[in-house]
């Protein structure tokens, strides 16, 4: 890749302004318009799907790696992956929020006060909802790496054979339902409304998009809030010591406060990615979703002669 002072000062200033201008544009308006009581769910649809078109020409006019643009058998898959996960809210709301908030209304009774702070600005708001959120999906997402039969529900995101924007929809149902009921249980039980939960829902899904990006960016300090694409692609390498890292999906700080952020200065992320002991996971959707109740079968045609089959296996 080309060093920074090598590039013309508009990929320079597309290298560093992308990020900040790009999602700080989508959250500053889904913040005033959600305050100015536009429809939550619709501003959260519409800023994401902005987004995306957005991204699309991104990836083609400063990309990361040239080679990323071109597809690697993966874009049906990431597709499919993309369209079923799109319900896994829907599910989520269907099934647990009525009843959560039945609960968080008994809470807030039996303590004679709202455990949501309701009346802070809506960056406050929104800013204590990643904090609480991430919490949960910080643990479960390091267990996923350490644990060796939550792994088997985790790997078909580390199978990606290269990081673009449609990988932050590649996730199993079941690892990302888990990952989405920890988020946002909290916060409803806490009383969060409406608005929170679709300003938590549209940072997770732009910044997630980000993060996956094949995007040439970088945010110099504020790799030290965001778990942005400069930690990630650190986080899909093959090494298990760099993967086994950076586990904030949203920001880094759960990073900071339990060791496990990473991010070198003497070298760039590799560009070789995906699962080293399992080179030859299965690609297909159907596959995908059948691996975790099929593992031994998954392992046997996809390891690599003497590899470690999971990232628990090797004591990480």
């Amino acid at each position: 890749m080309e060093r920074m002072h090598e590039l013309p000062i508009v990929d320079t200033a597309l290298t560093y302004a992308t990020f900040p201008i790009v999602f700080g544009g989508v959250m500053g308006l889904g913040i005033y318009g959600i305050g100015r009581g536009w429809d939550p769910v619709v501003t959260a649809v519409v800023l994401t799907g902005a987004t995306v078109l957005v991204l699309l020409v991104l990836e083609h006019v400063h990309p990361y790696q040239r080679h990323w643009l071109r597809s690697h058998g993966d874009i049906r898959t990431d597709l499919v992956h993309n369209l079923v996960n799109l319900w896994i809210p829907e599910v989520y709301t269907v099934v647990f929020v009525g009843s959560l908030t039945v609960a968080a209304g008994w809470l807030s009774r039996t303590l004679g006060t709202s455990l949501w702070p309701s009346q802070w600005p809506l960056v406050a708001q929104l800013l204590l909802a990643l904090v609480i959120g991430e919490l949960g999906t910080y643990w479960i997402h390091r267990l996923m790496h350490e644990n060796a039969f939550l792994w088997r529900f985790h790997a078909a995101h580390h199978s990606a054979p290269r990081l673009y924007w449609l990988n932050a929809g590649r996730f199993h149902p079941l690892d990302l339902f888990t990952q989405q009921f920890l988020a946002l249980t909290p916060l409803v039980l806490m009383g969060a409304g409406t608005g929170i939960v679709a300003l938590h829902t549209l940072f997770t899904a732009v910044h997630g998009m980000f993060q996956h990006c094949n995007v040439h960016i970088r945010l110099g300090p504020l790799n030290w809030l965001f778990s942005m694409a400069e930690l990630h692609r650190w986080h899909h390498s093959k090494r298990l010591e760099e993967a086994n890292t950076n586990y904030g999906a949203n920001i880094i700080w759960w990073d900071i406060v339990f060791g496990s952020r990473f991010l070198p200065r003497d070298r760039e992320p590799p560009t070789e990615i995906g699962i080293e002991a399992l080179p030859n996971f299965p690609g297909g959707y159907s596959a995908q979703l059948l691996s975790p109740f099929r593992w031994k079968k998954t392992e046997e045609s996809a390891r690599a002669v003497g590899g470690a089959s999971t990232p628990a296996a090797s004591g990480s």
